[in-house]
């Protein structure tokens, strides 16, 4: 796909995924425009530090995705939209609900409503994250709102030619409240044994470069309701601290509230839907307006009904060796 004459608006711009996100369309694609949506105006002045010598190309919106008026204003002859915004923090949005619904679902529904009033939007790309599948906290709660307000959207287009559609991936290593800066700190106080709240915990390696392919294969590919998840190899939390740690010492605290042993990225009940990819799975939507026959992404295999994919259930493994060698970009 050419981005030559395009502009692209990230919302929740200024943060990690942002920044990556930026750096990738700045040395990768030709886009005219790409517009950093977000509340934050010193990480917005410390983005156009970084990248001064492309602030030709860069544009800074100070605003909030609860503002439908000043979203719409921000994506007129918008082409791409990536909407990255949102309350992350499990503990934040347990004890503000109110506030994370009103920036993860009524902030989506004007992401929504904004691009289809801009008729220059040909697509829209949402974070999401493995806390949505199955949620057991205020946070996955209303990011699985958020993705089915997003492939709903597609309902309402019309004769548009907007698309709406979801990545979905968990925690980004070294990513700003993931567990690598989180143990980094323990160890920089001098802590020799960190944290673990469950001996059997695994996670997925997903990397901060991934996430933003994902974003791209998704806006190449998407015909509109889909959900794209990335392969990634599964790690052990222990094998983790092993890596981090010489002796490997933790001491065991217990599960925190809202948290899972293993991640969840594809459930059983989405296997009726789901098809693999060489790199990917894409699940696909359960809507009338969505057939087979139109929807399929060529390349793909359906995945057998009852698969599931989940971080302790993985074929691809990270060794202590493996995450040793992976570590020192983090740190």
């Amino acid at each position: 796909m050419s981005y030559k004459v395009c502009s692209f608006l990230i919302t929740g711009g200024s943060g990690s995924f942002g920044h990556a996100c930026t750096r990738y369309l700045l040395e990768n694609t030709e886009a005219r425009r790409i517009i950093i949506y977000s509340r934050d105006e010193y990480k917005q002045f410390l983005m156009q530090q970084e990248f001064a010598e492309h602030i030709d190309r860069l544009r800074f919106f100070i605003g909030d995705v609860r503002d439908e008026k000043r979203l719409s204003k921000a994506l007129n002859g918008v082409d791409y939209v990536i909407h990255a915004a949102a309350m992350k923090q499990v503990p934040a949005c347990e004890y503000n609900p109110i506030e994370a619904v009103n920036t993860n679902i009524v902030g989506a529904m004007n992401v929504i409503n904004a691009s289809l009033e801009n008729e220059s939007v040909k697509r829209v790309i949402a974070l999401s994250t493995d806390k949505a599948v199955s949620p057991i906290n205020l946070y996955g709660g209303t990011k699985l709102v958020s993705d089915k307000l997003f492939t709903a959207a597609n309902s309402y287009a019309g004769r548009r030619h907007v698309r709406f559609s979801v990545v979905r991936y968990g925690n980004v290593a070294g990513s700003r409240g993931s567990v690598i800066p989180f143990f980094k700190q323990k160890l920089d106080a001098g802590i020799d044994k960190l944290p673990l709240t469950d001996e059997n915990m695994t996670r997925f390696w997903m990397t901060l470069d991934k996430s933003v392919s994902l974003v791209m294969k998704a806006l190449e590919l998407s015909k509109g309701g889909e959900t794209f998840v990335y392969k990634n190899p599964s790690f052990y939390v222990t094998d983790l601290i092993e890596a981090m740690l010489k002796k490997g010492a933790y001491d065991v605290t217990g599960i925190r509230e809202g948290e899972k042993v293993h991640e969840c990225m594809i459930t059983s009940s989405d296997s009726l839907r789901t098809y693999e990819y060489d790199d990917h799975y894409v699940i696909y939507p359960n809507y009338d307006w969505w057939t087979v026959e139109t929807g399929i992404i060529p390349g793909g295999k359906k995945v057998e009904a009852g698969w599931e994919y989940t971080s302790d259930k993985n074929t691809w493994w990270l060794s202590v060796d493996d995450l040793k060698e992976l570590l020192p970009e983090y740190y």
